[in-house]
């Protein structure tokens, strides 16, 4: 399969060779396949490139992006039997929101009943944990306690109960603040919920096997690759690529070409946070189905000057507007990281958020926002004890003081468009839905 996408490419090669507006090169990426890379040629200014001059090819599935929902959706499609490629814009899988979380298994709790976010949270924790376990990828599923500190926040705590034992989530319990306390003797709270089945996993290596079965069964990966639009001809979707450094010499005056068009009967856009923004650029696409789009920024700060972790499971405070708190998390290697706040920003312009351009800068300042909310229900905490981490943003459908959105998953029945998937709001579970999501899509869209 593999070596068929490679002659089909070629083909293409040749061909943009002659026109002499672009040339393309083969190069190896880090796990050993050859893929497929672009760069371009400066065009001429009287050079007026339409869809019909520009190098076309035909690939059976498109997925757009490789974060973890990408790569689990082209692994999906790749084992039953699908030609299967992945445009991505980064120069390797998993860049934006699928490696800046908190990398929990949540176990299904907070979210609406029969809401994708539910059925996907249980479903995905389910098949993540058997696939983490069949493939040796590092997880351990340490558990978790959601924390009441104050009389007034446990009706919303038993709300929270009601919520996830309606969502079918096993083993939750409510628990006595001294039997929590006994359980993590530095936390203090009034009650708590104890969720047995959240963990923590290898986000990284999760996606690296992901990437690596989906290329086993015939899925490509191609990398430094923008797709910056599309359009409907007849029954194809025909996606517009570029080479991604040629979009960091765009100053937004002029048109933008794509270099490459994909057509396929498939395509997933499942580009997290440039997905909305993608989406208006498919011509074809209905304007009023693209939902608003917010951008909310977390960021994470870890625990020094310790020798060992406080806490032995997961500590959550009650949810907050447009997040779930400032809680503890402890990766894999014992490191302990509190977050993310929320901070909601403005969003930036298409080409910038194809690129990932978000600020993730920390600012340490904004530890003294953290120490507050963290002294709620671990009052001995230190100060100075809180570093600068790392941050990410969520791709957001709802925004500040609104009802949290659920994930949404748009087919032809939604927008119009034959054989395109829109992913939208793809944030937390996102990780754990990941591989329940790519389930959905080949049994709803393929067959």
């Amino acid at each position: 399969m593999l070596k068929q996408a490679v002659q089909r490419f070629e083909g293409c090669i040749s061909t943009s060779r002659r026109n002499g507006d672009v040339h393309m090169k083969w190069k190896k990426h880090l796990f050993g396949n050859w893929v497929r890379s672009m760069s371009s040629k400066p065009r001429s200014s009287n050079n007026r490139s339409t869809w019909y001059s520009v190098p076309k090819e035909r690939v059976e599935c498109v997925v757009i992006g490789a974060g973890v929902v990408g790569i689990a959706v082209a692994r999906a499609l790749a084992l039953k039997g699908r030609e299967v490629l992945v445009v991505e814009s980064a120069p390797t899988f998993g860049t934006g929101t699928s490696s800046r979380n908190s990398e929990v298994i949540h176990a299904g709790i907070y979210y609406p009943a029969n809401s994708f976010k539910a059925v996907f949270c249980v479903r995905g924790r389910e098949m993540l944990y058997e696939y983490c376990s069949k493939h040796d990828i590092p997880h351990k599923q340490i558990g978790k306690l959601i924390v009441a500190t104050r009389s007034s926040e446990i009706p919303k705590l038993c709300d929270i109960l009601n919520c996830g034992i309606q969502n079918g989530v096993g083993g939750l319990k409510m628990v006595d603040g001294v039997d929590a306390m006994r359980m993590e003797p530095e936390l203090q709270c009034m009650k708590a919920i104890l969720s047995p089945l959240t963990g923590i996993v290898d986000s990284h290596s999760l996606m690296l096997s992901l990437v690596g079965e989906a290329e086993n069964h015939g899925a490509t990966f191609t990398y430094n690759s923008t797709v910056i639009g599309g359009h409907v001809e007849g029954n194809d979707i025909c996606v517009h690529v570029t080479e991604t450094d040629r979009l960091k010499e765009w100053k937004g005056t002029s048109i933008l070409h794509p270099e490459l068009l994909l057509t396929s009967k498939l395509v997933v856009n499942s580009t997290g946070l440039s997905a909305l923004a993608l989406a208006k650029r498919f011509s074809g696409l209905k304007s009023e189905v693209v939902p608003s789009s917010y951008y909310a920024r977390g960021c994470y700060f870890t625990l020094s000057n310790t020798k060992a972790s406080p806490f032995r499971h997961l500590i959550y405070p009650i949810p907050e507007d447009g997040g779930i708190g400032v809680h503890v998390t402890i990766d894999l290697n014992g490191q302990v990281k509190f977050g993310p706040n929320v901070e909601w920003i403005d969003s930036v312009d298409d080409i910038s958020s194809f690129q990932n351009k978000f600020d993730y800068s920390v600012n340490p300042n904004r530890a003294e926002q953290f120490y507050p909310e963290i002294r709620k229900y671990f009052p001995n905490l230190k100060d100075g004890s809180l570093v600068a981490g790392y941050s990410g943003i969520r791709p957001k459908l709802s925004g500040p003081s609104q009802l949290p959105a659920d994930f949404v998953i748009q087919g032809e029945d939604i927008h119009g468009v034959p054989g395109l998937i829109n992913l939208f709001g793809i944030e937390s579970p996102g990780l754990t839905s990941s591989m329940a999501i790519a389930e959905f899509i080949c049994k709803r869209f393929v067959g």
